[in-house]
């Protein structure tokens, strides 16, 4: 029996997820993430995919962020007709984030289009729309944690808790060769221990081949108490100045632990009270979720839900759909912390509250997450002078603070000792989703404990000995 991976997206870059197992009897695809980067590179890599939707058996969603889930509506668009399959949270999230990718691309679209009429350029298209990415929801099939499932006479599917967001997996696939069997465990995204809200990753035993993810390959992360502490000194800081915080966050999951850990921190006194508003009707949707699955939670989350309390619905969080009510934010003058989609700073209502409160040195832009190359985050971070909003130059006046400690990555030693914990069966591990050179630091790291690692290039074809 020959068994060979593809990866086909996600290889020595972050985004874009995507990955082909192929035995002689099934192909299966582990993710479908969009490749974030330029209008251009965008279009021109997400459009083509090096392998035929309408002949894989089934798709398997390790979780529901955009850069492993969010180009299914152009798998389904390409002819892919077999189910998806995930755990029952991430198809609930996915209902949420799926249509608002395909929105966020029409307005784009609509933008570049009146740019494009003023130059007698031709209009352009969004990779899919919002009504073509809810059409991809009818093909999704849930599968519970530690359930086997059969994808095909030689595939079985079992899902393991990463603790990376809420209902994410690490899909196992157990596949049945002529010599016996083989156990690939797909480990991308993978979490940390102790971190607020999530369960601790799970770590399946007897794995053959491992797929890892390498974000964080090369860097180490704070503590969550040194998080909360910079986290209480920025805030209160920036309330002695009379400022905002403005806070760019993912609307899945981070949004929801910093909400957590800002409303610890009114709770027990370490900063003042002060309005907090989540400007993000993705983000309203998504907390409706997290909320409905809250036995999904770690052990003290779920104690906290059991009590009757909300811990992401103090009386002073504001949720804001309303685009009207998002524009009289940047009126007020008072102290207040304003979180706001997208994470990168690439689209939606944060660049508003951008544009309005950069200038003024008595704010604080505040990043909580990884901000890839390219983005007009990482440039925050990198401490640019000067960066444009809509095509407007403006100063960056406020202070930028970033506090890398609210990842749900794992970090470089997380990284290592998950692989340690995978047994003395493991074969061999292929390091992706990460910038080549945290992919290359961790590659170094594992090859120390004497494991066969590789680092494929994008398209790379492994074959695979059982």
């Amino acid at each position: 029996m020959t068994v060979t991976i593809k990866f086909c997206g996600g290889a020595r870059t972050v985004t874009g997820s995507m990955h082909l197992v192929s035995t002689n009897k099934a192909n299966i695809l582990l993710d479908c993430g969009l490749f974030q980067g330029h209008r251009d590179e965008f279009y021109a890599v997400n459009s083509n995919f090096s392998f035929d939707p309408q002949n894989l058996d089934a798709c398997v969603l390790s979780h529901a962020h955009i850069d492993h889930c969010g180009n299914l509506p152009t798998l389904i668009k390409k002819g892919y007709r077999a189910k998806i399959y995930s755990t029952s949270v991430t198809r609930d999230l996915c209902r949420y984030m799926l249509p608002d990718s395909g929105h966020i691309q029409e307005e784009d679209i609509k933008y570049v289009n009146k740019i494009n009429k003023r130059k007698g350029l031709p209009p352009r298209f969004p990779l899919y729309t919002k009504d073509e990415a809810e059409v991809c929801l009818k093909y999704f099939r849930t599968v519970e944690y530690h359930k086997r499932f059969s994808l095909s006479d030689d595939v079985d599917l079992t899902f393991f808790d990463p603790g990376h967001i809420l209902g994410s997996a690490i899909p196992i696939l157990d596949l049945k060769t002529s010599k016996g069997s083989m156990r690939i465990a797909y480990a991308v995204d993978l979490g940390r221990y102790d971190i607020p809200l999530l369960r601790d990753p799970e770590v399946p035993k007897d794995i053959d081949y491992l797929i890892i993810e390498s974000t964080y390959g090369g860097r180490t992360h704070g503590s969550m108490e040194k998080a909360e502490k910079e986290l209480a000194t920025v805030i209160n800081e920036t309330i002695k100045r009379r400022g905002k915080i403005i806070i760019p966050s993912f609307a899945l999951e981070r949004t929801q632990l910093v909400i957590f850990c800002i409303s610890e921190l009114m709770r027990k006194k370490k900063i003042k009270k002060i309005p907090i508003f989540v400007d993000s009707p993705l983000a309203v949707n998504i907390t409706k979720v997290f909320r409905e699955n809250w036995e999904y939670f770690d052990d003290v989350t779920r104690k906290i839900f059991l009590t009757g309390e909300d811990p992401f619905g103090c009386d002073n969080i504001t949720y804001i759909t309303d685009v009207e009510d998002s524009k009289k934010l940047n009126t007020e003058t008072k102290p207040m912390i304003i979180i706001s989609a997208s994470g990168m700073c690439e689209n939606g209502r944060i660049l508003h509250h951008l544009r309005n409160n950069i200038e003024n040195p008595n704010n604080t832009i505040l990043i909580v997450g990884f901000m890839a190359k390219d983005t007009l985050g990482r440039r925050l971070v990198e401490k640019v002078k000067k960066i444009k909003i809509f095509g407007q130059q403006h100063e960056v006046q406020a202070n930028v603070v970033a506090i890398n400690s609210f990842s749900s990555h794992a970090d470089a030693n997380g990284l290592v000792d998950y692989v340690k914990s995978c047994g003395d069966r493991l074969k061999q591990v292929f390091i992706v989703h990460g910038e080549e050179e945290q992919s290359n630091i961790l590659r170094k790291n594992i090859k120390k404990l004497d494991i066969k690692v590789q680092v494929p290039a994008k398209n790379d074809i492994v074959f695979l000995k059982s």
